[in-house]
């Protein structure tokens, strides 16, 4: 038991911080906009990946991890709509269309592939029926670097990255056709 604690110990404590926040213009509402719906799949929306802001990062991040993921997709495990690693530090907002290459990314930053299995943004594309919570997350990492693949799944991001969370800050909208 003593071993174990040990162990515990040398991980960093993720956790929720009062001061780490996220904003985003296109999630104030608490609604998802039409410029986040995606353009396929039965969608008219404009496909563009949301400003996210975030701030009060704790001390010691080295990174960051950005996902959009919809808890609520009829897939049995969700799915995620965009994957953002490896940002800067010194990093505190993506600009809407970044996901699309509409807006720079930081550099040595990375999109790793969501559910439909390419790196980039897909918006929001619910089947009829009821609204669908989208997920805006930021993890503060205590790395510089996740330590996956270019095509790293979203789940083996989650695992890694909360192996080596600080903090965690997110904010939801709702969405539906």
């Amino acid at each position: 038991m003593a071993a174990f604690a040990a162990a515990l110990s040398l991980c960093p404590q993720a956790g929720l911080s009062a001061d780490f926040t996220v904003t985003s213009a296109a999630f104030a509402s608490g609604a998802v906009q039409k410029e986040q719906f995606a353009d396929s799949m039965g969608c008219t929306g404009g496909n563009i990946s949301p400003d996210i802001r975030w701030s009060n990062a704790p001390v010691g991040t080295k990174s960051f991890v950005v996902t959009i993921y919809d808890k609520d997709a009829p897939t049995g495990s969700g799915w995620w709509h965009w994957v953002v690693i490896d940002l800067p530090a010194d990093a505190n907002s993506l600009a809407a269309g970044a996901g699309n290459g509409k807006a720079a990314l930081p550099h040595s930053t990375r999109m790793t592939p969501t559910d439909l299995g390419t790196p980039g943004f897909l918006g929001a594309c619910p089947p009829d029926g009821p609204e669908h919570d989208y997920t805006i997350t930021i993890k503060a990492l205590g790395i510089e670097r996740l330590p996956v693949p270019d095509d790293a799944t979203p789940a083996m991001v989650g695992f890694v990255s909360n192996m080596n969370t600080l903090a965690t800050a997110t904010i939801s909208a709702k969405g539906k056709r």
